[in-house]
Parts: C-alpha cells; sequence; structure tokens
C-alpha cells in the first residue's frame, strides 16, 4: 500500500516523461491488476484503497490521470471527484470514472460534476487503456497549447506561419481519408453477383469514415458462390488497413486469389473449403505485437450441383439460417479468430429454395439503446423470423428499422454489416 507522507511533493516519474496514473478502487484485486497492466503499457500506476488516500496523494505528488471508482464505502467516487474540480479543472486533471454498465444515473452524475469520461464494470482493460491514452494526451495537449499561447503573444508572426501548416497538414490528412475511404469502397462489392441460384442483399453503416468491418459476395465457378463478412479488432485509420488487405486477400480476381481457389494442371481452379481459406489467411495475416490487431471472419461457399453450404466462423457470430420448414438455426463455429488460431474446421449444411442465411458483424446485435442495453441476438432472431414473407432487400431494410428504433439517438459505436443469402 502507497503510504503518502513519505511521498515528496511534486515528485518526478520514475522515467522522465512517463505519465502518472492514479487507480482509486477499494477492491484490492482490481486496483492491484489495473496497476500492474498499465506499468506494463509504460506508465507509472500509483493505488488508492480509498477517497481519503486518493485526496492525500493528489496533495504531495504530480498526477496526470485519475481512474475513480464511484462505488467505495465512506467517501465515494462521486465526492472525491466534487474534491478535485474545487482546485483543479477537467483540462488540468483529467478523472474517468468506473461505473456500473447500468448504473446511468451515476454516469450522467459524474458528468456533471467535470469527469471527463467514464468506463463500465466488468472493466476491458483494452478500453480502460485507450481512454487514459486518450485523456494523458489531451492533457499533454492542452499544456503545449498554453505554452503556446504564451509564445503566441511574443511571436505572432511565426505563429501564423504554424496555423497555415496546421491546416495544409489538415487538408492533408482530409484528403489521404478520403482517398482511402474510396479505396476501401473499391474493394466491396457495387452490386449482387449473377448467380442463378442465390438472391444477394446487404446494408453496410460504417461507424467512422473508415470501416474495420467488410464483406464480399461473389461466384467462384458456374457451380459455386462464395460469401463472408470480417470484422477487425479496434477502429480507425490501422483498423481499415488490416480489413482492405484481408478483402485484397479474399478476392479471387486479386494476384492472391490463391487463398480462395486451388490451382490445377488442367481444370479450371477450383474452391478452396472454407477452412483452408481461413487457415491460409490466419498465415497470411499473423498477430503482430506491435498492433495487437486481428479479425473475425464467417466464410461460406454454396454448391448449385448439391446444394451444400459450407462454412467456417473463426470467431465470429455465427451466420443465422432461416428456413420456411424448420426453426431459425445458428451456424455457429468455435474456432480462434484470424491471426490468433492455427487449424479451423468447415461444418455444412443444406439450402432449399425460400432458405435464408444471414451473416451479421456484431455492430448490429451489439447497438445499444439509453439504457446501455444491447439489440441481442434474440431480438435479431425474431425480426428475421417476422420478415420471411418480405423480398430479401425489403426485409433487410425493415430489420435495420428495428435496429435504428431500438437505437433511437444513441450513436453507432462500431461497424454494422449485415449480408443476407437466398436460395432460389
Amino acid at each position: 500500500m502507497l503510504q503518502p507522507p513519505s511521498i515528496a511533493p511534486l515528485e518526478p516519474p520514475l522515467v522522465a516523461g512517463m505519465a502518472r496514473i492514479l487507480v482509486v478502487d477499494d477492491g484490492l484485486m482490481n486496483r492491484t491488476s489495473l496497476c500492474r497492466l498499465l506499468a506494463a503499457h509504460g506508465y507509472e500506476a500509483l493505488p488508492a484503497a480509498d477517497g481519503g488516500e486518493a485526496l492525500r496523494i493528489l496533495d504531495a505528488v504530480a498526477i496526470d490521470l485519475v481512474l475513480l471508482d464511484v462505488v467505495m464505502p465512506g467517501q465515494s467516487g462521486l465526492e472525491v471527484l466534487e474534491e478535485i474540480r474545487r482546485t483543479r479543472s477537467a483540462a488540468d486533471l483529467p478523472v474517468i470514472m468506473a461505473t456500473g454498465l447500468d448504473a446511468t444515473g451515476d454516469i450522467v452524475r459524474a458528468l456533471g460534476l467535470g469527469a471527463n469520461d467514464y468506463v463500465t464494470k466488468p472493466l476491458d482493460f483494452e478500453v480502460v487503456l485507450a481512454r487514459a491514452r486518450t485523456h494523458i494526451a489531451l492533457k499533454q495537449a492542452v499544456a503545449e497549447a498554453r505554452q503556446l499561447d504564451q509564445r503566441v503573444r511574443e511571436q505572432n508572426a511565426e505563429l501564423q506561419v504554424a496555423n497555415a501548416q496546421l491546416r495544409a497538414g489538415a487538408e492533408r490528412s482530409r484528403r489521404d481519408l478520403l482517398t482511402a475511404a474510396r479505396v476501401q469502397a473499391a474493394l466491396m462489392p457495387a452490386a449482387p453477383p449473377d448467380f442463378p441460384a442465390l438472391r444477394f442483399a446487404w446494408n453496410f453503416q460504417p461507424c467512422d469514415q473508415l470501416a474495420g468491418d467488410s464483406f464480399n459476395a461473389f461466384a467462384l465457378s458456374k457451380r459455386h458462390a462464395a460469401f463472408y463478412v470480417l470484422d477487425v479488432s479496434g477502429h480507425g485509420v490501422a483498423a481499415s488497413l488490416l480489413a482492405v488487405a484481408a478483402t485484397r486477400l479474399l478476392t479471387p480476381s486479386h494476384d492472391a486469389g490463391a487463398l480462395v481457389l486451388a490451382a490445377t494442371a488442367d481444370c479450371p481452379p477450383a474452391p478452396l473449403p472454407p477452412h483452408q481459406v481461413a487457415t491460409r489467411l490466419n498465415s497470411a495475416l499473423p498477430w503482430s505485437p506491435a498492433t495487437q490487431q486481428f479479425l473475425t471472419l464467417f466464410y461460406a461457399t454454396f454448391d448449385v450441383t448439391t446444394s451444400q453450404l459450407q462454412y467456417t466462423s473463426a470467431g465470429h457470430p455465427g451466420a443465422i439460417k432461416v428456413s420456411l420448414r424448420d426453426p431459425p438455426q445458428t451456424l455457429e463455429g468455435s474456432d480462434l479468430p484470424i491471426g490468433l488460431g492455427e487449424e479451423y474446421q468447415t461444418h455444412a449444411t443444406t439450402l432449399l429454395p425460400g432458405d435464408r442465411v444471414f451473416l451479421y458483424s456484431d455492430g448490429l446485435t451489439d447497438a445499444f439503446n439509453g439504457k446501455g442495453e444491447s439489440f441481442g441476438k434474440s431480438r435479431l432472431v425474431d425480426a428475421l423470423t417476422r420478415t420471411t414473407a418480405l423480398p430479401l432487400a425489403d426485409a433487410l431494410r425493415d430489420i435495420l428499422r428495428d435496429v435504428q428504433a431500438w437505437r433511437q439517438e444513441e450513436t453507432a459505436t462500431d461497424d454494422l454489416t449485415l449480408l443476407a443469402v437466398e436460395c432460389c
């Protein structure tokens, strides 16, 4: 346990430039685990078991960010936040509150009291780390802006040059993002493939200019069609780059078409079984400690002569098969995501006329309403069952209207992809 009286006021971090985070949680396991994980990512983490200890540390030590639990015995996290804001602004000392997923009232009050952000329990460390990095960077940016403001008063002409450079850089970034978005869009299908045994429809809604989701549907031969949905972990440029790389590797017309086709000496290339496609993609896009990214994939092929659908699921939500004759069926697999797996399995089912298969990304089922409740798989299955009499494209529109009505005014936090296939 940290003893504040022994800490010299404004003691510098252990390493020059290392950000210092105060972790306030009455749970020993929580604060110890968080401190160790933060330390492993280059931060100096100080633990505090209650509000009083936290305030004493803040009086004695320079802190860059506070991760503050709301529910604590004695002085609550909200009361500690009030004390902090009496002397330190949100720009000077960012505070991230940790609260329960259903504690909307605590979240609203914390934000009203000056909290910079919040995370929900059980804590996802990747989310905590991302939020901490963001707010520490913002704090540093504010400090730099204040220094810049002083410099402006002394060197106004230099500031004008710097502003012009910043505007030019922002314009270059904007053009680069637009170009990247066009490249990504060009790799996705513009129209359903012409395949006599299947009908296709889809809806794709990226939550940002660049998406981490991707999908495609294409004919592999006169007998075979293939289709897939993939979802890269994370968001932004890094996720979109991996999504583009995976999409190109899964495109038969690309030089890397051998990923989905097996070349033969005397015959046209034959479609590879789905598990081999996943295995090859896993080898082509291995896990990298530098990026710590992976992707999930549901990949399927259909043979019109046998009416057999073969598929593999690499960490992706199972597709849902809707039949006029049987209850809805989830086409599940238990294999690891691409980049984290080793071996993959091919599963099979038969598609009869009227049968539909729906592939989706978790941005659909994880769409949250204002109460923090997700749309969920059961509501999706109900919507799919209710729309069986509608044409495929109309069914998708109804389903997505249900999702939007559920989300209401809440902003989408993840890409949403829904790909529908109907056996003719």
